[in-house]
């Protein structure tokens, strides 16, 4: 077996693992099913990449998260070790011939989701391979009182049947001792170790802000915390428009979202990594696998769904363990809204059912077929079709990918965009004279405004050549014209939005959800809302204690930095600083006894009273004399 700190060192350029990184290797090297609860910016992949490369054959990797799973094999194939994933872009053909690349060929990792787990011909060929580990990133998602649940992955401990005696690693970022729990139980540990790093950040403020007017109070933010930082917000829309205030304000901004191209995030985020860009403004799409160490502050402008979401979000910034700030502004709308997203976001069976059985008659599915079958989806020509709501049908389908029905690939996320680059006077004249352009820039015009006049905007072809009157193609054919002009930047969607059905299309009274699948789920979810709630309007607490005891751990002392402790401060400052001048007033006018003076001063906060005295007996400030009286230094008697 290789040495692990010389790989740590080949493969990775550190000289020394961060603390529990060794730990939870050397576990997993000894045999042993391993839980590694670590925050955000812990080095969760080291803790199984590491051991994987120690010891001979592959590992496999189930993560939830396809952006996560492209990020990580493009990483571990720049570091010269060879690892591939299945995704729902690939064939049959393409997946045999990768699979047999994990057999005969020198893989170290194969990344896939856990509904490939249980495929027939990934069971077959997983016989073959000489598998050394199993590590199950995202590991909440198999707890139902995680906050991403994901019933895939209960077929996870079935699936460790097929691979007796190998060791598993599940990983995590934020688990309550509840899920903690249930991971472990649902991945059929046995003789297992748990790892469990603090989840208190020494070096970061957490700090809640009630604040009506948020882009004023941002602005001050920003002024007062020089350095790199992240704003989350909930709507693509609302990242661009913060994004172009700021700039207006002479600050270095750029704004990031899924509906972006690839190229376009890309470019976006190497510019903030690179210090290009001083702020991102983004929905939380952003961050996730990024390290980046120096962020001073992320402020979010909206209410996390839970304290996890929050945690996670919040924790990118200070992980080179210096002082950053996590801010949070909030209003009692947001808290209102909240409240409704829960109820928006939990479709009712109804909605669902009609929502599988349009997608069936869509794809022309029969009964019994199309499992593992991946199809061209473009949601907007999908919901006028069957003259959908828009809003609750995206629901709905996100709420049919969480009951492991269907998967969308990354490019469902990532629209097309556009930017007008003529301004409105040159525009009009150019269409005076190119009326074959004029329906199509009235339609896009109206669909998105005037915001396409100064930055690119996600659009959707299809609905523009609805309100156009012309076939998509036809539109994208225009489009693309005007692009080759430099009349607009047109950039198209880097790959075909697709929808992969998980399982063979069922009929609709057979669909594995029942109406007290919804609620339970809903009740969860409500559940976690109740306590980011609590987080935000609490007013007498430590924000770090509140965190911790979420988490199930318990505060030994307040953090000292957040926004409750440093009122706190000031607080006991003044009373200091009131209990101070009473003393030497009292002690001015005659020495008295210490139960004299006490009545004299008639403190409210006797503790806080008696530390006053002690610290002004300290630095003799007041002394006692002879008589054991306490007196002025500078008063004669």
């Amino acid at each position: 077996m290789k040495d692990i700190h010389e790989i740590l060192e080949k493969y990775w350029g550190y000289n020394a693992f961060r603390p529990l990184q060794e730990d939870i290797i050397r576990s997993i090297l000894e045999g042993k099913d391993t839980l590694a609860l670590m925050p955000t910016g812990g080095g969760k992949s080291i803790c199984f990449q590491v051991p994987a490369v120690a010891k001979d054959g592959i590992c496999l990797v189930v993560s939830p998260l396809i952006a996560l799973i492209k990020d990580q094999v493009e990483q571990l194939n720049k570091r010269n070790i060879k690892a591939l994933a299945i995704h729902s872009g690939l064939s049959n053909k393409n997946i045999d011939i990768l699979l047999d690349n994990c057999i005969y060929g020198k893989v170290k990792f194969l990344y896939l989701s856990p509904e490939r787990l249980k495929t027939q011909l990934f069971l077959v060929r997983v016989k073959q391979m000489k598998v050394s580990l199993l590590a199950i990133d995202e590991a909440h998602c198999i707890s139902q009182w995680g906050h991403d649940f994901r019933p895939a992955y209960l077929e996870i401990g079935k699936f460790r049947e097929s691979i007796p005696d190998i060791p598993c690693i599940a990983l995590t970022a934020t688990a309550t001792p509840k899920v903690n729990l249930e991971i472990r139980k649902k991945l059929l540990f046995q003789q297992d170790k748990v790892f469990q790093k603090s989840f208190a950040r020494d070096n970061l403020s957490y700090s809640v802000l009630f604040e009506e007017d948020k882009d004023k109070k941002l602005l001050e933010i920003l002024n007062n915390v020089p350095g790199s930082t992240v704003i989350y917000v909930r709507s693509r829309k609302r990242t661009e428009e913060i994004a172009k205030t700021l700039i207006k304000k002479q600050l270095s901004a750029d704004f990031y979202h899924a509906g972006l191209s690839m190229e376009v995030r890309n470019n976006k985020q190497k510019g903030w990594i690179e210090g290009k860009i001083r702020i991102i403004v983004a929905t939380n799409a952003f961050g996730m696998g990024i390290d980046k160490p120096d962020v001073r502050l992320v402020v979010h402008l909206e209410i996390p769904d839970s304290l996890e979401a929050y945690y996670q979000e919040a924790g990118r910034a200070g992980r080179d363990e210096k002082l950053a700030f996590a801010v949070l502004l909030y209003t009692e709308k947001d808290v209102a809204q909240l409240k409704e997203r829960v109820e928006v976001a939990h479709p009712d069976l109804d909605i669902l059912k009609r929502t599988y059985q349009s997608l069936a008659n869509y794809f022309k599915l029969a009964v019994g077929s199309g499992k593992l079958q991946s199809f061209d989806f473009h949601f907007d020509e999908f919901a006028h079709t069957y003259q959908l709501p828009y809003s609750v049908t995206y629901h709905a389908l996100k709420k049919l990918e969480k009951f492991g029905l269907i998967e969308f690939n990354e490019a469902f996320y990532q629209a097309s965009s556009i930017q007008i680059l003529f301004g409105k006077e040159e525009l009009y004249s150019f269409l005076v004279s190119n009326q074959m352009f004029e329906q199509l820039i009235k339609s896009l015009l109206r669909a998105y405004g005037g915001s396409v006049f100064s930055q690119p905007v996600a659009i959707s072809e299809f609905q523009i050549a609805r309100l156009a009157n012309v076939s998509v193609y036809k539109a994208k054919q225009l489009l693309e014209k005007l692009n080759e002009r430099n009349i607009i930047i047109y950039k198209r969607q880097s790959s075909i939005p697709q929808v992969l059905f998980l399982e063979e299309r069922l009929s609709i009274d057979n669909l594995p959800i029942s109406k007290a699948d919804i609620l339970e789920r809903k009740k969860i979810d409500q559940v976690k809302v109740d306590e980011v709630i609590k987080y935000v309007t609490h007013k007498n607490r430590c924000r770090t204690a509140i965190i911790l005891d979420y988490f199930g751990e318990s505060a030994t002392k307040n953090c000292g930095i957040c926004d409750f402790c440093i009122e706190q401060k000031k607080k006991k400052k003044t009373v200091d600083g009131e209990y101070n001048n009473q003393i030497l007033k009292a002690l001015k006018k005659k020495s008295l006894t210490m139960e004299e003076l006490e009545k004299e001063i008639r403190p409210l906060k006797k503790e806080e009273y008696q530390e006053v005295v002690r610290s002004m007996l300290d630095f003799s400030v007041i002394i006692i004399n002879e008589s054991g009286r306490l007196k002025c230094i500078d008063k004669k008697e």
